[in-house]
């Protein structure tokens, strides 16, 4: 199995590589009858496209989807979507001087060692240009998502750049829109801004920190064993490039916790179960509360970077490894509307597991009631 589909019911096979002569996805288990046209697909991609400012890769992309199939006048059919992204600026010659060199941090030696070849134009199929099909995918599931649960909202914002961090106390979700780096936190922004001018003019990168959160998601979703929603989406996260650790609620935090600390109260409000906290980030036994469902994950920085790094050429001997091209020197920018469009194509598809199972698409258990 070659593994480029994920997803049970709603299911994407994303194609394609970084400098082929497009990328896209096929959307498969797409209910009929949900409107959808390109643009509003485009209006997720155009959050993710480059050179949209200074701090990422000046590659211009205009990531202009076009939809092939699985809708009719204007709304699906119930039949494969097929999405086509065609490249339009790529520079294949700026990889002309590493088709023999493995870059350091790159999966340039794992491909090699597993397929005997690889295709060293951009990283080929391991690039990040891959989630471009991604997001486009996730405006389908956005759709989706907004007809069966008009309250649900999935928001991403970075939380940290390598040292810097957001100051909770002056998080402002409106903020997010307002600068290049999707960040709830205008200072935060400022300064960031300053250090990665800097880390940009010393030919190196940083990493960074993602959160995104989904409100109004119903309790109920995922299962209690083998398809735990945090289970999925935790995969669903860790498949995005360059990410290395994901978190969910508080994470990796709860191993210093009490339990006292860590167990989310519980008290009966006039619509249902109120929490007085959110550890659990909104997922309890692998399924869904009703709370916030809250997902951060750790992206490595960038490696293409150009300060030398010591590697070694195809035939074994030593070399020094500078990387030439267009890259981001955060890459973790880019990545929010990739982890919405992940959280997105999670949630719908247990969504609709949910539905096939129990013919509904909120909770079954009516808490209050007796008998």
């Amino acid at each position: 199995m070659s593994y480029n589909t994920f997803g049970h019911l709603f299911r994407v096979t994303t194609w394609g590589e970084s400098h082929g002569p497009a990328l896209g996805a096929t959307v498969d288990g797409c209910p009929p009858g949900v409107p959808l046209d390109a643009d509003m697909i485009q209006h997720w991609l155009d959050r993710r496209k480059p050179g949209q400012s200074r701090h990422t890769t000046q590659r211009r992309e205009p990531d202009a989807v076009e939809i092939l199939s699985g809708v009719y006048e204007g709304q699906t059919t119930g039949t494969p979507i097929q999405l086509i992204i065609r490249n339009m600026d790529q520079r294949s010659k700026d990889y002309g001087n590493i088709a023999d060199t493995f870059r350091p941090g790159h999966a340039d030696i794992s491909y090699f060692q597993k397929y005997g070849l690889r295709d060293p134009r951009g990283g080929g199929r391991s690039s990040a240009r891959e989630t471009a099909a991604r997001v486009a995918a996730g405006g389908i599931a956005r759709e989706v998502l907004r007809a069966l649960v008009p309250s649900l909202r999935i928001t991403g914002y970075m939380v940290a750049m390598g040292p810097h961090q957001i100051d909770r106390a002056r998080f402002d979700l409106a903020e997010i829109e307002r600068n290049p780096f999707w960040v709830p936190d205008a200072q935060a922004a400022e300064d960031w801004a300053r250090a990665l001018d800097q880390i940009r003019k010393d030919g190196n990168s940083v990493g960074a920190m993602i959160e995104v959160i989904a409100a109004g998601v119903p309790a109920g979703l995922g299962a209690p064993i083998y398809a735990k929603l945090d289970t999925e989406l935790a995969a669903a996260m860790m498949s995005i490039n360059a990410v290395k650790g994901v978190e969910i609620g508080a994470g990796m935090e709860a191993a210093h916790l009490t339990g006292v600390e860590n167990a989310d109260e519980i008290e009966m409000g006039p619509d249902g179960p109120i929490y007085r906290s959110n550890k659990a980030g909104g997922i309890l036994g692998g399924i869904s509360t009703g709370q916030d469902v809250v997902v951060r994950f750790a992206v490595k920085p960038t490696s293409s970077i150009h300060t030398p790094r010591a590697s070694i050429l195809r035939d074994g001997s030593p070399t020094e490894v500078v990387t030439k091209g267009r890259h981001d020197p955060c890459v973790g920018i880019r990545a929010v509307p990739v982890a919405e469009a992940m959280m997105a194509c999670t949630l719908l598809d247990h969504l609709l597991l949910h539905r096939a199972q129990t013919g509904r698409t909120g909770p079954v258990g009516q808490i209050g009631q007796i008998g």
